[in-house]
């Protein structure tokens, strides 16, 4: 979906990584989870912190900050796992993400979210839907759905697979 294709008014979960105000659809936020164990896996990319064991289920955690180019910090009271739920082709996906802290959910209208710039941004902006304006302040709103290869999603499917690593 481009912003073009925004025409109606939607809820959007804001968070932030460093200075950086960012919202992705509530549609695609399972829960919000303060931060707790996650148990690394062996040769994995830096930005795969690992997994957590989330009511029996395994659930890969990436860390934003990595995925998207920013430098990585200790984890604070504020930070948080937002558990995502990506469509990749049709199937769906649950993974974690780390962020810096959780702000609101709020509703954005359509002629509030411009298309994103193609120069200045830190990372690549085919992650984002637009950038959305909410009172003095601007947010990068995320496509979930785009943030990963197909390389990176065959790999999380594979470890959410892998019954063994939650037993570890």
């Amino acid at each position: 979906m481009s912003v073009a294709e925004i025409n109606e008014v939607r809820p959007y979960l804001t968070f932030t990584l460093e200075e950086e105000l960012f919202a992705v659809d509530v549609g695609k936020v399972r829960e919000v989870l303060d931060l707790t164990k996650i148990t690394r896996v062996p040769q994995t990319p830096k930005y795969m912190k690992g997994v957590i064991n989330l009511r029996g289920n395994v659930v890969p955690v990436i860390d934003f900050r990595l995925k998207f180019g920013m430098e990585e910090v200790e984890a604070t009271i504020d930070t948080c796992i937002i558990v995502l739920e990506i469509d990749v082709e049709g199937e769906f996906l649950v993974i974690g993400a780390l962020a810096d802290s959780v702000r609101e959910v709020f509703e954005l209208e359509p002629d509030q979210i411009d298309p994103a710039p193609k120069l200045g941004t830190k990372f690549n902006v085919d992650y984002l839907y637009g950038i959305g304006k909410k009172d003095e302040d601007f947010l990068m709103i995320l496509n979930i759905d785009k943030a990963f290869s197909i390389d990176e999603i065959n790999f999380v499917q594979e470890l959410t697979e892998n019954n063994e690593v939650a037993e570890k």
